[in-house]
């Protein structure tokens, strides 16, 4: 039996906004734990403005998600399909072997 097409088109946005290996990056480092973009355009080598995008685009897409913490935003992954697809991908080692 099929999926409903309004899962298929939930699971779909989901995989497309993880296909684009900047925003895979930035998903594998959340997934050690909540950043700031400062640190991630640090990391990256990128400008703070394209990681700034691919962030807006994790956020649409219910991924990531934001808290302030004073002027600053705290990005952490918060979609439960994430971790577990991530690791199934081989990009991060499974929980219990960090």
């Amino acid at each position: 039996m099929l999926p409903e097409a309004e899962r298929c088109e939930e699971v779909a946005g989901l995989l497309a906004a993880l296909a684009h290996p900047v925003r895979l990056r930035i998903v594998c480092g959340l997934l050690d734990g909540s950043c700031a973009v400062t640190p991630m355009v640090d990391c990256l080598g990128l400008p703070q403005a394209l990681v700034s995008r691919h962030l807006a685009v994790l956020r649409d897409a219910g991924v990531v998600e934001a808290r302030r913490e004073g002027r600053t935003q705290i990005y952490g992954v918060v979609h439960p399909a994430v971790p577990p697809l991530i690791e199934a991908l081989a990009m991060q080692p499974a929980r219990g072997e960090r």
